[in-house]
């Protein structure tokens, strides 16, 4: 998986990972958040965007996404399992690399396109669920930025 950043360019998962880190090190005394969103928009084929967010609390942050498109996905439902899923592999590969690093008392967040307003609302359940189930902890619209404004801005 490819990552990109808007300071760097183009990375691979390990080279995020360290800039990551490198970030982290700058401050390592301020309050982090590490958070993980996936968007999508659907013309002829999905596009599906991932970020990965490190946000120093109070202090700006740093961030890095990865683009993929597959065929058109019709189904809400569909779409926002699929994005979910993905957050949860990324946030996985994270959360395994931070206990290797050092940093297993980095919480992981996981923002969900999903939100009280509109036709999602009907999934909020099952998606939190879903995420809270693997360990993680998620935030819906209108807080999950990392999904509805980070990952957004790369979809279209």
């Amino acid at each position: 998986m490819v990552f990109e950043s808007p300071s760097h360019g183009r990375m691979s998962f390990e080279q995020m990972f360290t800039d990551l880190l490198t970030y982290i090190g700058e401050d390592p005394e301020a309050r982090y958040k590490l958070i993980v969103g996936t968007d999508s928009h659907t013309r002829n084929e999905t596009i599906f965007v991932t970020a990965v967010i490190i946000h120093r609390v109070g202090k700006g942050g740093r961030y890095f996404f990865s683009k993929s498109q597959r065929r058109a996905v019709k189904s809400l439902r569909q779409k926002i399992l699929y994005e979910t899923s993905v957050s949860l592999t990324i946030a996985a590969r994270l959360t395994d690399a931070l206990q290797k690093s050092g940093f297993s008392d980095l919480d992981v967040e996981i923002h969900i396109d999903v939100g009280q307003q509109g036709e999602t609302r009907e999934l909020i359940r099952e998606i939190v669920g879903m995420v809270t189930g693997s360990g993680y902890h998620a935030t819906i619209k209108p807080d999950s930025f990392g999904a509805s404004k980070v990952a957004d801005k790369y979809t279209k």
